[in-house]
């Protein structure tokens, strides 16, 4: 039986709270949160509802409601029974990455590391960040500025007065005070914590003060050395300022939302500014089940990041204001000026989240299509294994000179340029495009078989039944036969030769497996063809200068400088190419010349 607003709606309060509607199975699928219960549940019974709605009120046996305080207590306990339920019709929060956090270890002398695994301990922690070399540059720059220790020794009073521990290679090395022998006071090393908990939370300004008071201290008391590696901090700081400050340090502490969305997809994208530097991002992608209002889906974002990030800030910069708005926090639209920038950013890193997600589905999608082509050219060719990896051959010459050929690799229906190679024929003399084809096979599978590199699925040769004869004589040679698939396209009619199939097989003009076949061949004929030409242009323009064992291209290029042609460089005698070229070349250019 399904809900019967008559009998429900009457008793539902003008109050702010939350509403469950759970199905026969006793499941809860939907939580919501309403300014006012009895109107936001008669909103679903409306005539216009969704399919979506309609849909979950048909599974909905039975309505539960509780009140709340006020909008803002709906919305957390909202967030909260979501997160612990996980209904089946609410926007589902994508938020199973781990990401990694900055530890203050709660100890005495304290260690700061990261971690990926928060522990309530009473340690601090800071972040999440979403970015790991985020963390790391922020690591190395407390490390670099604080000798802070990192080993994991109790370094309690008693211990350190009872000379339990040693002195370490880090001390040595300059990476730590040593405070476990006594060397650092607890007093000394908690002051480079609380700097180091400003830098943190993106309080730079302060820490450089203290910093400029202490080199000026050093300073007066002639100890230059010391001021010396306090400006070299103050430097460091800086630089890090001047690469995360954005807008005015007026800007204390403030959150900043972003909003996207594409589809049932929202992208909302969280800035965190303190003291005029962004020092957290965080960007949360929601699916929206049933329809969500962007307002609703942006205030429940809010309320996620904001728990997630542990966030005191007061002041909230949204793109347009959430259903809800929290107690105590001032909501901005900014529409100049620099929180405005802040803004524009945040919407920026959305859009960009957003799009860059549905690239990934793309190529998601187009890998899923490349693997529904590749099948059918496994069925189409009779093979055994998906062609995955498949490599043509072709040759090229002009009446067996300047014989070359060409090998091309596809991988995944696309090419692998990379991998694509030229041979110079070195075996064959004439134009024997057979004995040719026969040597380049045999060289290139030798070659993988050798470096144990994978072989292909599938070999096309762009030739008959001849040029696919020869290529199966090295195949054999190699003890590769049906290791591989291996088969010839002629050029004319396009005709499919298998080996020992004297008739030809014809694929559908149409068909993808045609296609893709005669895309590789073309290419191979076109990686090939333009080898040979460049391989015959070479040789066209070489000169009788070439084949002077010992001169040289610099060599080459003066006396082609200083002469305009070889008969005038002939005709110029041992003496003037003497002042050209040295002594030497001279000798060995008349010496070549002077041979009858």
């Amino acid at each position: 039986m399904t809900l019967k607003p008559e009998l429900i709606l009457p008793l539902l309060p003008d109050k702010p709270g939350i509403y469950q509607f759970i199905d026969f199975s006793g499941k809860i699928i939907y939580v919501g949160k309403a300014k006012n219960l009895k109107k936001r549940v008669s909103s679903y019974f409306a005539k216009n509802q969704s399919g979506k709605t309609a849909i979950m009120l048909h599974n909905a046996a039975e309505l539960l409601y509780i009140i709340t305080e006020n909008e803002s207590d709906a919305l957390l306990l909202e967030n909260n029974l979501i997160k612990k339920h996980q209904p089946r019709y609410n926007i589902l929060l994508k938020d199973d990455k781990t990401f990694p956090w900055i530890c203050i270890k709660n100890e005495p002398f304290p260690r700061v590391f990261s971690t990926r695994k928060p522990i309530r301990d009473g340690s601090d922690y800071f972040g999440p960040y979403t970015s790991v070399t985020m963390v790391k540059t922020i690591l190395d720059l407390v490390r670099r500025l604080y000798p802070l220790r990192t080993c994991n020794y109790n370094l309690t009073r008693e211990n350190i007065n009872g000379g339990k521990f040693k002195i370490c290679p880090e001390y040595h090395l300059g990476n730590c005070m040593a405070p476990c022998i006594g060397k650092q006071t607890e007093d000394d090393y908690k002051r480079n914590i609380s700097q180091t908990k400003d830098i943190l939370k993106g309080n730079i300004s302060s820490v450089i003060e203290y910093l400029k008071s202490l080199m000026n201290s050093y300073s007066n008391e002639l100890r230059f050395e010391e001021a010396q590696k306090v400006k070299e901090k103050i430097e460091l700081l800086s630089n890090y300022r001047s690469k995360s400050a954005i807008v005015s340090s007026t800007i204390r502490n403030v959150d900043v939302f972003g909003y996207s969305e594409e589809d049932v997809k929202a992208y909302i994208s969280y800035l965190r500014v303190s003291h005029g530097a962004v020092i957290q991002t965080y960007t949360l992608e929601i699916v929206n089940r049933l329809n969500e209002t962007k307002d609703a889906i942006l205030g429940m974002g809010i309320t996620e990041v904001r728990l997630k990030t542990g966030s005191d800030a007061k002041e909230i910069i949204v793109p347009f204001m959430p259903d809800v708005l929290m107690q105590d926090i001032r909501y901005t639209v900014p529409e100049i000026g620099d929180k405005r920038k802040l803004l524009e950013l945040a919407q920026k890193n959305a859009k960009f989240y957003c799009m860059e997600q549905l690239r990934r589905r793309e190529g998601r999608e187009k890998e899923n299509r490349t693997g529904e082509n590749l099948e059918k050219v496994k069925k189409d060719l009779y093979m055994s294994e998906l062609p995955v990896h498949i490599e043509c051959f072709d040759n090229s010459n002009i009446m067996g000179k300047n014989p070359v050929a060409a090998c091309v690799v596809f991988k995944n229906g696309r090419p692998s340029k990379k991998e694509y190679r030229h041979y110079n024929i070195k075996t064959v003399t004439g134009p024997d495009d057979y004995s040719s084809m026969e040597e380049v096979i045999y060289r290139r599978y030798r070659r993988l078989t050798e470096e144990n590199q994978e072989l292909p699925q599938l070999v096309i040769i762009d030739g008959g039944k001849g040029q696919l004869n020869s290529a199966l004589k090295s195949i054999e040679k190699l003890n590769l036969k049906n290791k591989m698939t291996v088969i010839g396209i002629a050029k004319k009619l396009e005709e499919i030769y298998f080996p020992g199939d004297s008739i030809p097989y014809y694929l559908d003009k149409d068909s993808y497996t045609l296609k893709l076949i005669r895309q590789i061949r073309n290419e191979a004929h076109r990686f090939g063809v333009n080898f040979h030409r460049d391989k015959r242009s070479t040789d066209m323009t070489r000169s009788s200068l070439d084949s002077i064992k010992g001169i040289g291209p610099k060599t080459r290029q003066l006396l082609l400088k200083n002469f305009n042609s070889i008969d005038e460089i002939k005709s110029s005698g041992y003496e003037k190419l003497k002042d050209i070229v040295g002594p030497s070349k001279a000798k060995l250019l008349t010496e070549y010349f002077d041979k009858p």
